[in-house]
Parts: C-alpha cells; sequence; structure tokens
C-alpha cells in the first residue's frame, strides 16, 4: 500500500490568528493517499476526492487578500496567505464540507508551502 504524502497548506503574518481559530497548520493539509486527494483546513473545510477527476492543476491566477476558507457555487479558496497557490478543476464536481455544511467543489485554489512540487506530482498522476 502507498505512503500518503503530504503537503503543508501555507501560511503568513495571520498563522497566530488561524491557529486560534482553529484553521493553523497543525489540522490543515493537502494529502495524496493512494487514489485520492485530500484537503482540509481544520473545522472550516473538509474534502476528499478521487485524483482521477482533476482535470487540470495550475498555478492560481490573480492575487488575493482574503486569508481562510472562502467560496460560493463550487469555486473555493483555502488558504493562510495570498501566495503560493496552486489551483484544481475538478469534473465532475467532488463533494466537500464547508464550516460543516455539504457543498459541491468544482474548483479549489490552495495556499502550499511547495506549489511547483504539487503542481508536478498531479500533474504526473492526470496524464
Amino acid at each position: 500500500m502507498p505512503i500518503a504524502k503530504r503537503y503543508d497548506i501555507s501560511y503568513g503574518a495571520l498563522r497566530p490568528l488561524l491557529s486560534m481559530l482553529g484553521l493553523g497548520p497543525r489540522f490543515s493539509h493537502v494529502e495524496i493517499d493512494g487514489l485520492d486527494l485530500g484537503v482540509a483546513m481544520g473545522w472550516g473545510f473538509r474534502a476528499r476526492f478521487p485524483i482521477s477527476s482533476i482535470r487540470s492543476v495550475v498555478p492560481y491566477e490573480g492575487t488575493t487578500r482574503n486569508i481562510g476558507v472562502h467560496g460560493f457555487a463550487g469555486l473555493y479558496l483555502v488558504n493562510g496567505k495570498g501566495s503560493g497557490l496552486v489551483t484544481l478543476t475538478i469534473e465532475p464536481t467532488a463533494k466537500a464540507r464547508l464550516m460543516g455544511f455539504p457543498v459541491k467543489l468544482r474548483t479549489l485554489s490552495v495556499s502550499l508551502e511547495a506549489p511547483e512540487q504539487f503542481i508536478a506530482e498531479i500533474s504526473a498522476h492526470i496524464r
């Protein structure tokens, strides 16, 4: 059985605040486990879906000043800082939980400590 590969969500100056809110690095990560990808940011966001559902993985285009968990209508942002973001396009839509509520996930942008490495690994799975 393959060993799970974990990628840390990146954090900036608001890391102490997010940690106090239960959204810090202790409870947050992206994990490749066999054929599945899991994403967690504390109690604020959880998703697990097949890597085969990922249609593309690219560096995030644009800038963001938002920190935390945000989204609507299938488009979600999970980040601890505004840089190092990658965007996943998912089809068919995946199930996720936003603050405990079920949501559908079509596009997910997440800030990572090693975005280039993550993009390379996921790209190898989807080609």
